[in-house]
């Protein structure tokens, strides 16, 4: 059997636009912050260690899982140089002599993910045998998410960031929701190729994808280079930039819990 699936979750945003000094992911949803309906998720498909990439507030996040925090481990980003940058920091505290196994990467600002949603992905991602694996979405409002774009014969190409696409881009509504898997020593052989040519000088962790479509190509990567599985429903999508967003979350959560105990 395979071993369990590690785990890495961004947590070191600051959030600007939630008009508060609390880190991001600890805004509360549901009575709990929301980076531990995350942590939760992959809990319940077993996923260990998982790692919180951790920067604004790192000690506070820190607190928020103290005494419950035997499967996690911490990583520092001392610079916002983008999602990619941030999940080379939390390799790091992932033991590469473990061997291959699988990593999945999620945003702590998502809590609406559940577990059947990473289980489907997970499992879809070891069937193929692909490097990496996307989960995507169709949304009747993608603005602010990267596009899913594919070729004439609907083939993925590329993940094109909201900040760089064209006006026929920006149409799409396929988009991804920044929920992925990885096999782990792929990840880390192509993650250091990812430059910072884009509108925001950032490392995007979606570039990895376009690598590794340009690895198979040259005939450098054994079995399929990316899969794509359109595992999240639209009501798991939603990330929290807001207030608005916050409030809109913990009300689809609360009914979830009711629902759960009717």
């Amino acid at each position: 059997m395979s071993r369990p699936p590690a785990a890495i979750v961004l947590a070191a945003g600051k959030g600007t636009r939630m008009k508060s000094d609390l880190p991001k992911v600890l805004h509360p949803a549901d009575g709990a912050p929301m980076v531990r309906h995350v942590v939760e998720a992959l809990r319940a498909i077993g996923a260990t260690p998982i790692v919180l990439v951790v920067g604004h507030g790192a000690d506070l996040v820190r607190e928020a899982f103290a005494g419950d925090d035997g499967d996690l481990r911490f990583a520092l980003q001392t610079e916002q140089l983008g999602t990619g940058h941030a999940v080379a920091c939390g390799l790091e505290a992932v033991d590469p002599s473990a061997g291959d196994g699988d990593l999945l990467v999620l945003c702590g600002d998502g809590p609406l993910i559940r577990a059947s949603t990473l289980r489907s992905l997970l499992e879809n991602h070891r069937d193929s045998g692909a490097a990496a694996t996307l989960a995507t979405s169709r949304v009747p409002d993608p603005t602010g998410y990267g596009r899913i774009a594919r070729d004439e014969q609907g083939r993925f190409r590329a993940i094109v960031e909201h900040a760089d696409a064209d006006e026929s881009e920006r149409a799409i509504d396929e988009i991804n929701p920044s929920v992925y898997a990885f096999r782990e020593v792929a990840l880390r052989e192509i993650l250091p190729r990812v430059g910072r040519g884009n509108a925001k000088g950032e490392v995007y962790l979606t570039d990895v994808f376009s690598l590794l479509l340009d690895e198979a190509a040259a005939g450098r990567v054994e079995g399929p280079a990316v899969g794509v599985v359109a595992a999240v429903p639209p009501e798991e999508v939603l990330s929290v930039n807001t207030p608005e967003q916050l409030a809109e979350v913990d009300r689809i959560l609360r009914t979830r819990q009711a629902e759960s105990k009717a």
